[in-house]
């Protein structure tokens, strides 16, 4: 069977967050992945250069997004779905911020659903795109799934990282992980991490809180219960990505492959 991936990220998600949030799964996924809870984040620890850094494997001093506006990249380096899509994969995006529409060009996504976490509620529109994703890819298995779970960060920005709410909003999206693998069809290996954490109610500074993220591997080449190395960043995971379905690395990227 041919070899699919599964990328879930967790909007705002700090690696202490985890053992806080006390969700029992983790220990169990943990079990079965080769993982690490200190992974680095991008400068600046913000939403869209850290999943514009994430797809296009540059830091932002290259793709240029430092704020949560998306500006044209000056020197264009491709991204991962536009990558895979002109090598013959086919990618889908589930996502509940509008902004990320940007991480991808017009005619590289097979499959995109975006329900609005502003205007629907974050909890209500990832219950949906949860549910579409699982069906996505129970019947039609596209080669790459970038799930968004948002609700940690709007958590965060509203009651403050760590507090109650927040570690409620990671409960419930570790809920929603292990509702998603439960039901994964076997040619899916999984990665999950984080784009940046935060503190007090805000992030995007150079500080452990913000820039430090968990990264888990599940499946495929990956040993149960293994660690990561040390200097694994946001910038490695497009060309892990694109080896797991079979593909060199971009020339123009800079992440490393942790296959």
């Amino acid at each position: 069977m041919e070899n699919k991936v599964l990328l879930i990220l967790v909007d705002g998600m700090r690696s202490d967050s985890l053992a806080a949030c006390g969700h029992p799964y983790i220990p169990r996924l943990q079990r079965e992945s080769t993982s690490t809870l200190q992974a680095r984040s991008m400068m600046p620890s913000v939403t869209l250069p850290c999943h514009m850094s994430l797809f296009h494997s540059v830091p932002p001093a290259r793709h240029g997004v430092t704020t949560n506006l998306y500006v044209p990249q000056v020197r264009p380096v491709e991204g991962l779905c536009d990558y895979l899509a002109r090598s013959g994969k086919r990618c889908a995006l589930f996502y509940s911020w509008e902004q990320l529409r940007d991480l991808s060009r017009p005619g590289s996504l097979a499959i995109s659903l975006f329900l609005s976490g502003k205007d629907l509620g974050y909890r209500p529109a990832t219950d949906a795109l949860v549910n579409s994703a699982m069906e996505t890819m129970e019947t039609l298995q596209p080669d790459f799934v970038f799930l968004y779970l948002g609700d940690p960060d709007d958590a965060g920005h509203s009651e403050g990282w760590m507090s109650p709410a927040y570690l409620r909003s990671v409960y419930s999206a570790w809920d929603d992980i292990q509702k998603v693998l439960e039901r994964l069809p076997s040619c899916y290996t999984v990665l999950i991490t984080a784009d940046h954490g935060g503190h007090d109610r805000t992030h995007g500074e150079d500080c452990p809180e913000d820039m430090t993220i968990p990264l888990f591997l599940r499946g495929g080449p990956f040993a149960p219960g293994a660690a990561l190395g040390d200097g694994v960043s946001l910038l490695d995971i497009a060309p892990t990505v694109a080896a797991l379905l079979g593909l060199p690395a971009n020339q123009d990227w800079e992440g490393r492959c942790l296959v």
